[in-house]
């Protein structure tokens, strides 16, 4: 259902955004990378963070690590990353497959400034077998995030 609510966003919202499936998952960053022909950087991870009782997504490029005090002075309060279980509950879509798009509940975005380090970045498309090619510009606009510097 997660791939289906995402290709239902896209139609929507972006007709013109085709989302590409690999045949079989790549769960890994190096294996989404290789199967993907990009540099691990390129891939776009979405991160569910619970901040002062509210979820949040953060989209940042594949190969940075939260910085927690960049965070804690952005969202003025420590963040959590949420369970597995609690992933599928409030964005629909399963660990490895989480994007900002098809949410099932509305959740605020943010993208991290690290994505503009390439002109071109796939974040996953609802499923670990699928993802989307866009411009980071292009991610942020369609998701009305909002742009910080929570990475290190």
């Amino acid at each position: 259902m997660s791939l289906q609510s995402v290709r239902q966003y896209l139609a929507d919202n972006a007709p013109d955004i085709d989302i590409l499936e690999l045949k079989k998952p790549a769960i890994t960053t190096a294996q989404a990378a290789e199967a993907w022909h990009v540099a691990p950087g390129q891939l776009a991870k979405t991160l569910p963070l619970e901040v002062e009782n509210n979820v949040v997504l953060i989209v940042a490029r594949g190969d940075v690590r939260l910085d927690n005090e960049k965070l804690k002075q952005t969202f003025k309060s420590r963040a959590r990353m949420l369970s597995s279980d609690e992933v599928l509950l409030w964005t629909g879509h399963p660990a490895g497959g989480v994007c900002p798009f098809g949410l099932e509940n509305p959740l605020a975005v943010y993208c991290d400034v690290s994505l503009r380090d390439f002109p071109e970045v796939l974040p996953a498309a609802g499923a670990v077998h699928s993802a989307v090619r866009i411009s980071p510009e292009r991610l942020a606009e369609l998701t009305a995030a909002q742009w910080v510097d929570v990475c290190q």
